[in-house]
């Protein structure tokens, strides 16, 4: 894939009044209540392996809803077995290989679509990057693509708390992103969240990218029916 050399600039954080709107998640979970009915006749899977990784801060459990409905549409789900993500992605990206690899071993070496929420997306990225032999497709849920954490609401945070230089980590996910990877891609993002805005949360640098935006916070992202069925038949097709 030929590299992207120049970063994407102009690029900001959200504004103070979306992150503001974050706070409107129980407002959300009343108007998912109306879409309920869209993932009532979702497609029914082919029993596939799937790992599904929370994003920053988040656990398995996070993930628990998700993974009832894809179960229940007959998918072989697991989480991604390492607890609350806590922000240290090469670490984890080496941690969640080994727990993959040994999967793959036990299931006849069937590669796995990845499904991960915020930043666990950017784990399911780099693994297919890293170990495509693992990955059959890949979908991430409000993911910061663009820049890392430099541009999301909690980045200052994070890198501090990590002792990451925001500038020098933003030229290295560059790089990284301009090698790109072969696999099936859908990128999910929110046009009011919060958290990860929509401008840095669309993938620009792989041409199998399949960008879908929808409507509700960041936080509601793992909830949403509307994120549910866009994944249902995004399995199927």
């Amino acid at each position: 894939m030929d590299e992207i050399r120049t970063m994407p600039t102009g690029l900001k954080p959200p504004a103070r009044l979306t992150q503001a709107s974050e706070l409107a998640l129980p407002l959300d979970f009343i108007r998912f209540g109306l879409q309920w009915p869209r993932i009532l006749t979702a497609p029914k899977g082919d029993s596939r392996p799937i790992f599904l990784i929370p994003g920053y801060g988040g656990s398995e459990l996070s993930m628990r809803p998700l993974e009832g409905f894809l179960k229940r549409i007959n998918y072989d789900v697991a989480d991604w077995s390492l607890g609350r993500n806590r922000g240290s992605v090469d670490r984890d990206i080496g941690r969640f290989t080994e727990v993959a690899e040994a999967r793959f071993a036990e299931n006849g070496e069937q590669p796995f679509t990845l499904i991960g929420w915020s930043l666990g997306g950017i784990i399911a990225r780099e693994l297919a990057r890293l170990s495509p032999h693992l990955v059959r497709e890949v979908i991430t849920m409000g993911t910061p693509i663009i820049g890392g954490p430099k541009y999301t609401t909690p980045g200052q945070r994070y890198a501090k708390s990590a002792n990451i230089e925001l500038d020098a980590f933003e030229r290295e996910v560059h790089a990284r992103n301009s090698i790109g990877f072969d696999q099936p891609l859908t990128v999910i993002y929110s046009n009011r969240d919060g958290i990860v805005g929509p401008d840095i949360a669309k993938d620009i640098y792989n041409p199998q990218a399949r960008n879908i935006r929808v409507d509700g916070g960041h936080l509601g992202l793992g909830f949403n029916p509307k994120v549910w069925r866009i994944i249902a038949d995004t399995l199927s097709s």
